[in-house]
């Protein structure tokens, strides 16, 4: 697509898109794209839709004029942050692209969750435990997506509101949400398939050596169109790990189907690993599974530990990264007997794979948060998380002999993704009335 990735550059149209060598901040994508709409006024618009719980705005980025419509969402999760490269990259390709928009109106949400993106703090990584050591997710009622399938409408989060406003005003054939992942590869998940996705996908991650994560423990059970592009179950199907409370069945991603269009969830990685990306079947995958469930109660109950001892003294009111790192820590016994209660039929060795990076991933992240607030006090427990969160980091990159993918390649393949799926899904779409 002729993007060079994230190093600073000028456009066509003299606007500098991006910060060499790391994530930008929200900050930086909203003067980004405020320069692009500034420069081509009779093409692009730019608009405040919402505001988050603390106040920050959130803002979209719209190119062209047509009435069919696709939508990318960046910044849904905090901890993901390649997905606000790639949708300046779109936004720089929809402007030079006359054919691109020729009948299809592009609109970028910038950040779907500000509040969430001030808390992470780790715009260029050197390692997995510097990552860590910067780490923010929100508890899954605090998350934009997510927080439909964990509350009632009338207690959604007012950045929920805002994302569902956009779509309700844009009637997106394609919502695309860009996700990430911290060690292991690429997938994609559909909420409807979109036929012919699959082979482009595949290519664009074998040219730019990002393994495919054919196996995701995300979209167990689901029917795949094609290695590492996973089709969602209807909603009401049984899930495959029923313990977890945001089914992503429940989530905005449904929420463009009521006027006939789906979403796409494009997942690059941070650090690539060859492990999840192993078709063959697993020797003995029972066992295998129930020694990474017996890890991940083990793992969990250490930090529960150290959080046990430190909860007397915090003062004040509970902060975001405390109930976030709670939230991880209460997930982990349900998940543990969901992982042991029946595995896949077919279990591969990329399936495993996911899962025991899945059981690394969680209390490795509730760890790195409660750090951080101990931290903030001095705490005296601090020292004995700082040594879980290094020695897990360590074991997790040594574990999937992990690698970094160079920022330009995530954010390449992400952005060649999205193009594939509004291309094949248009294709399949019906006209607009």
């Amino acid at each position: 697509m002729g993007y060079c990735g994230l190093r600073r550059r000028v456009d066509q149209t003299g606007v500098s898109l991006l910060p060499e060598l790391r994530y930008p901040s929200v900050n930086e994508l909203v003067s980004s794209a405020r320069a692009l709409a500034a420069h081509r006024p009779g093409l692009c618009s730019f608009r405040q839709v919402g505001s988050s719980r603390a106040g920050r705005p959130l803002h979209l980025l719209s190119v062209g004029h047509a009435q069919r419509a696709v939508l990318v969402v960046a910044g849904a999760h905090a901890n993901e942050p390649t997905g606000g490269s790639t949708l300046l990259a779109l936004a720089e390709r929809a402007l030079r692209d006359r054919e691109l928009r020729a009948d299809t109106a592009w609109h970028f949400l910038l950040c779907a969750d500000p509040d969430g993106a001030s808390l992470h703090v780790t715009p260029a990584p050197r390692s997995l435990l510097d990552y860590h050591l910067g780490f923010y997710r929100p508890a899954g009622p605090e998350q934009p997506e997510w927080s439909p399938s964990v509350l009632p409408p009338d207690r959604l989060p007012p950045e929920t509101r805002a994302l569902m406003g956009v779509i309700d005003a844009v009637r997106p054939y394609l919502q695309v949400t860009l996700h990430g992942t911290d060690v292991g590869g690429s997938w994609v998940q559909l909420t409807k398939d979109i036929p012919g996705l699959a082979e482009p996908f595949a290519k664009s991650a074998a040219e730019l050596h990002i393994p495919v994560e054919t196996g995701a423990s995300d979209a167990a059970g689901w029917p795949a169109s094609g290695p590492g592009v996973h089709v969602m179950p209807a909603p009401g199907s049984h899930a495959a790990y029923p313990s977890m409370p945001d089914d992503a069945r429940h989530s905005t991603w449904y929420h463009a189907h009521r006027y006939g269009g789906l979403t796409a969830v494009v997942e690059v990685p941070m650090w690539a690993s060859d492990l999840v990306d192993d078709p063959a079947p697993h020797p003995a995958p029972a066992a295998a599974i129930r020694r990474l469930a017996d890890r991940l109660l083990r793992d969990g109950l250490e930090v529960e530990r150290v959080l046990a001892d430190a909860l007397p003294r915090p003062a004040g009111p509970e902060v975001p990264l405390l109930r976030a790192a709670r939230w991880a820590l209460e997930l982990v016994p349900g998940l543990a007997a969901d992982w042991t209660r029946t595995p896949p039929a077919d279990t591969t060795m990329a399936y495993v794979g996911s899962v025991d990076a899945f059981g690394r991933r969680l209390p490795l992240r509730a760890a790195a948060m409660l750090l951080r607030v101990l931290r903030e006090t001095d705490d005296r427990a601090a020292p004995r998380l700082e040594h879980l969160v290094t020695v897990w980091s360590e074991a997790f990159m040594d574990r999937f002999r992990a690698r970094w993918v160079p920022l330009e390649h995530q954010v390449e393949h992400q952005a060649r993704t999205v193009l594939a799926a509004a291309r094949h899904a248009r294709e399949g779409a019906a006209p607009r009335s």
